[in-house]
């Protein structure tokens, strides 16, 4: 991982994902870390992680199961090095934000962990009003924008979710 920019850099962002295994928002069993400096995806991170429980109900979403993750780091075990890696973000950027940040919340109690005060921005929210896109689920907004998807990923949800600011971004200078 690199840490390429310092905590004063304006243009720097990073798209997150979080797959979680069940209904509870601490059951995080995948992330993916998509950092932007400039205008450009600089560094990606992802990893399985442990979910505190064994129970998976939303394999059929996207295929993790509890056989793949039994030897993943727990959350509290991979926390430094995802804080690490978002020092000097100016937010985090995620499709339906309020899940993601909800996630990473509960992750963080659970832990006992302090969140991180980073803001949150929702590439829902922007495809809707930047791009005018409707229905603005992520696989339905990379359509509409001719981002490569695989949807249910959380290495390809980041980058896609990447992508989107950047595009969002580009649409605002064009105009």
């Amino acid at each position: 991982m690199s840490g390429k920019s310092s905590p004063g850099e304006l243009d720097c962002f990073a798209a997150i994902d979080f797959e979680t295994a069940d209904y509870g928002r601490d059951s995080a069993c995948a992330v993916a870390l998509v950092r932007v400096e400039r205008n450009r995806i600089v560094d990606r991170v992802s990893s399985l992680i442990r979910p505190p429980r064994r129970e998976f109900v939303f394999t059929y979403i996207h295929g993790i199961t509890w056989e793949m993750v039994r030897d993943a780091p727990a959350f509290d075990q991979l926390w430094p090095e995802l804080d690490r890696w978002m020092r000097g973000v100016r937010f985090l950027a995620a499709h339906n934000a309020s899940f993601d940040r909800g996630v990473l919340e509960a992750c963080c109690r659970s832990s006992g962990l302090t969140p991180p005060g980073i803001p949150f921005e929702c590439t829902v929210r922007m495809a809707r009003a930047v791009f005018g896109i409707y229905p603005t689920r992520l696989d339905c907004v990379c359509r509409a924008l001719g981002i490569p998807l695989v949807h249910h990923r959380a290495e390809s949800d980041a980058e896609a979710c990447a992508r989107i600011v950047l595009a969002a971004r580009q649409r605002k200078c064009a105009t």
